[in-house]
């Protein structure tokens, strides 16, 4: 997940020189006012976004696969608990009815 998030951070940062490039040297529009620092991240963010999901397509999958396998990991380890717990609860019921 980490090597997913510094590859779009990475698309991201070179977006925002490229962006920069272009509104200072008049190519793409200024902001409004004093909104221009706004304007590149925000054109930035919206150019880095599609092709971050076309170029990381792989990347992801690999780290979505990591995930589901975290996940049933621990619903594993949760289903053994509860049974180890079923367990030990039928074996002190079992004891109190004995003793009863």
């Amino acid at each position: 997940m980490g090597r997913y998030t510094l590859m779009r951070l990475g698309i991201f940062a070179g977006c925002l020189v490229v962006v920069w490039g272009l509104v200072y040297s008049g190519i793409a529009p200024r902001g409004l006012g004093d909104s221009n620092y706004m304007w590149v991240v925000l054109l930035a963010l919206v150019i880095s976004a599609p092709i971050s999901f076309v170029v990381l397509r792989k990347e992801r999958d690999r780290a979505s696969a990591q995930v589901v396998a975290r996940v049933d990991r621990a619903r594993a380890n949760l289903d053994e608990n509860r049974r180890q717990e079923d367990q030990v609860d039928d074996a002190a019921r079992g004891a109190q009815s004995q003793t009863s």
